[in-house]
This record gives C-alpha cells, sequence and structure tokens, in this order.
C-alpha cells in the first residue's frame, strides 16, 4: 500500500519534458483540424491466397466510428488539460496558458519580463514552473494520462572512494 503522506520525488527534467510534449499535443490537438475519412465507392478486387475467403469487414461503419471516436478523445485530452491547468494556483496557470497553451510560440524570457506583472526574475519563473508541472504531473497521473513510474528520481548511489594501497 503506498503511502499517501509522501509525494513521489519527481525527476524535474524528465517531468518537464512530458508535461511539455503533452502541451505540443495540446497545442496541435486545437489548432490542427481533423480530416474526417470518407468511404471508398470503387471496391478493388484483393488476390487472396489460400486464406478464408468468408470474412466480412464493414468499411462504411469502421470509417464512421473513426470520424466519430478520434474528435471525441481529442476533445476529452484537451479538456482534461484545460480542467489540470484551472486547478493551478494564479501565477501557475497565468505561466502554463501564456507559455504553453497559446498557438504561437512563446518564450520563457517574454513571460517572466514581460507577462508577471511586476516581471519576476529567471529563478522565481523556473520554480513557479517547477511547482506547476509537478502538481499537473500527480494530477495528469490521477487521470490515466501520464505515467509517474518514469517521473520518479532515481535513488542515488553513494560513490565510495578507492584507495590504492
Amino acid at each position: 500500500m503506498m503511502n499517501l503522506s509522501a509525494l513521489p520525488e519527481l525527476d524535474r527534467r524528465r517531468t518537464q519534458v512530458a508535461i511539455e510534449s503533452m502541451f505540443e499535443k495540446y497545442r496541435i490537438f486545437k489548432t490542427v483540424t481533423f480530416e474526417a475519412k470518407e468511404a471508398s465507392t470503387t471496391y478493388s478486387y484483393t488476390e487472396r491466397f489460400h486464406g478464408p475467403t468468408n470474412t466480412v469487414t464493414d468499411q462504411t461503419a469502421a470509417i464512421a466510428s473513426y470520424n466519430v471516436d478520434i474528435p471525441a478523445a481529442r476533445r476529452a485530452f484537451c479538456s482534461a488539460i484545460d480542467s489540470v491547468v484551472e486547478r493551478l494556483d494564479t501565477r501557475e496557470q497565468q505561466l502554463v496558458r501564456e507559455r504553453y497553451m497559446k498557438r504561437d510560440e512563446t518564450y520563457d524570457y517574454t513571460i517572466y519580463n514581460h507577462v508577471f506583472d511586476p516581471p519576476v526574475s529567471k529563478d522565481t519563473y523556473v520554480k513557479i514552473r517547477s511547482k506547476a508541472f509537478y502538481k499537473m504531473a500527480l494530477a495528469l497521473t490521477d487521470l490515466g494520462l501520464l505515467s509517474l513510474n518514469t517521473l520518479i528520481t532515481a535513488p542515488r548511489v553513494k560513490k565510495e572512494k578507492i584507495s590504492i594501497t
């Protein structure tokens, strides 16, 4: 049984890479339109070699379910990200929305110099981002969108001094 009072220690770099890739997927889903598949009306000849020829496929049903399921999954992913961001602190939300959720590429220095009022130092910005990413990693794990095992810091092994005698 997991100890609920102790939060896991996450590798900061791996967590940042994982969360940023989720935001990249989010931006793609928000900006790139879904291309619906259409059924072809002309059937082509397919050669079958000594296999069962009694299999029936329903191309129209497969395409219809694809055209419904994929956009629904994209919307569900985006709404999950939105709900996780809404639960962050005000400054964390501002950082995440301005830096990662807008369509145009914004740089870190623009956020901590021009978006935050009053401006913050780079170190303060990194602390705010790290806390936000930590909270998001835990929330996305609860939603099943992220695996925490890949982000947990490996225990450090003490290096012993080797003496030559």
